[in-house]
């Protein structure tokens, strides 16, 4: 399974991105979907993920991201008040079972896209 991350770029605070991740396959009902995210300097942090009727996010983006897939194969994290914070490169991911909140529980990964929000 191969994964292609796009849609980062340049925001000013408080603007919006919206991040897609395409799949080499359809995204099938046993298949978990992702967003991780690394800033500079630090380790990779979980932000959301969906699988069945299951989606989790991390406390500091609930209510500002959105993670939503179409029928196909594309997965989207929608970033709104976007902060300086949020800046680093976003990484799509995908696994068979539980939209777990674990980068190490994820078996593909998309290349990641980089998100850059100024004050």
């Amino acid at each position: 399974v191969q994964l292609q991350a796009s849609g980062g770029g340049l925001v000013q605070a408080g603007g919006s991105l919206r991040l897609s991740c395409v799949l080499s396959r359809r995204i099938y009902s046993s298949t978990a979907m992702a967003w991780f995210r690394q800033a500079p300097g630090k380790g990779r942090e979980f932000v959301a993920a969906m699988g069945g009727s299951r989606i989790n996010y991390a406390d500091s983006v609930k209510g500002r991201f959105a993670i939503s897939k179409d029928a196909q194969n594309t997965v989207y994290l929608q970033m709104n008040s976007l902060q300086p914070e949020d800046t680093a490169i976003y990484y799509c991911a995908a696994r068979v079972g539980s939209p777990l909140t674990t980068s190490s529980a994820y078996d593909y990964w998309g290349q990641g896209t980089l998100v850059t929000v100024s004050s």
